[in-house]
């Protein structure tokens, strides 16, 4: 008997806020993902949501702002209506300095410089990863790539917000975004691709995923980007928490309490990790976290040049 699942979607409809969700919005509602009303009134709005052949449900959330950034505001009716949820995300739009163009990414949630890391689902991510990627052949996106980026939580910006606060939802979130650009961003297709992308999330095309967690390179790490969507013969990585240079310095992780840090990680991802693979640019002393991970798990790590020749890689799994 199969069990039936359950995804959430939370997309911030005002189009005087944001660049990218809203257009999300109009696209579900002209493609009919918005087939059914709820009895959920989310943030003044109702939910909506549609059921595939199999009985999984997959909701949207209308929201005045992106949930993130009025966290304590949303968090208790996320509890109230979406704890028994397998798996959430928010859709939205990238930017950065030295951000790329045309890319749509997705990426696990948790403030590094405090440890604290939202739970993740390595299996759905990969799935809506591969879905998005098949959006985007199937739309001629040819000059856009689905990449993930490193570990961050918008919630925490510009030195305000409450990172424990990310574990009081106990569900895993995302974040799922066109990036990073207004000629980026107000491309239908890029946010339609993500729109269709979202009922596919429980899909999975059977291989056996070796769960990774990345450690060093920069925010959007080509090589730990390529493989979240790498497979060889039967068998794929799952990559969620990927914690950047940038991030172990700022976060201080060579310090004690680094170690319990990076531990953290590890834990939030749902069925462990096979391996640590880390960026052979790291200072000595991030590899030697590295390696007292790979001692504490009992799993083996690598260089990054290592996810080049997969077949040649050993697992805990």
């Amino acid at each position: 008997m199969t069990t039936k699942k359950k995804a959430a979607y939370f997309i911030c409809n005002e189009p005087s806020w944001g660049h990218v969700a809203h257009i999300i919005w109009d696209i579900l509602g002209e493609e009919g993902y918005l087939a059914e009303e709820t009895d959920v009134i989310f943030d003044g709005k109702r939910a909506m949501k549609k059921t595939d052949e199999e009985g999984n449900e997959f909701w949207y959330v209308p929201t005045d702002i992106a949930i993130c950034r009025d966290y304590p505001r949303y968090l208790p009716d996320l509890n109230k209506y979406f704890a028994d949820f397998d798996i959430t995300g928010m859709l939205t739009w990238h930017e950065g300095e030295n951000a790329p163009s045309n890319v749509l990414t997705v990426h696990s949630l948790g403030d590094v410089n405090s440890g604290v890391y939202g739970p993740t689902r390595p299996q759905y991510m990969r799935n809506l990863m591969r879905a998005i990627d098949e959006k985007r052949k199937e739309l001629g996106l040819e000059e856009y790539k689905v990449v993930t980026e490193a570990t961050h939580w918008s919630g925490v910006y510009d030195g305000e917000g409450n990172p424990n606060l990310l574990l009081e939802y106990p569900v895993a979130m995302m974040d799922i975004e066109v990036g990073s650009d207004p000629s980026s961003w107000e491309n239908s297709d890029a946010c339609r691709a993500l729109a269709r992308a979202t009922t596919e999330i429980f899909k999975s095309d059977g291989k056996k995923v070796h769960n990774l967690l990345c450690v060093g390179g920069v925010h959007f790490e080509p090589n730990f980007a390529e493989a979240a969507l790498t497979t060889w013969g039967e068998e794929a990585f799952g990559v969620t928490h990927i914690i950047a240079n940038q991030w172990l310095v700022t976060g201080e992780y060579e310090n004690e309490d680094g170690f319990a840090k990076a531990c953290n990680c590890i834990e939030a991802i749902e069925g462990g990790v096979s391996a640590i693979v880390f960026h052979d640019k790291m200072k000595a002393c991030y590899k030697d976290l590295v390696r007292a991970l790979g001692e504490k798990y009992n799993v083996p790590i690598y260089k990054h040049q290592r996810l080049r020749r997969p077949e040649e890689m050993e697992f805990a799994d």
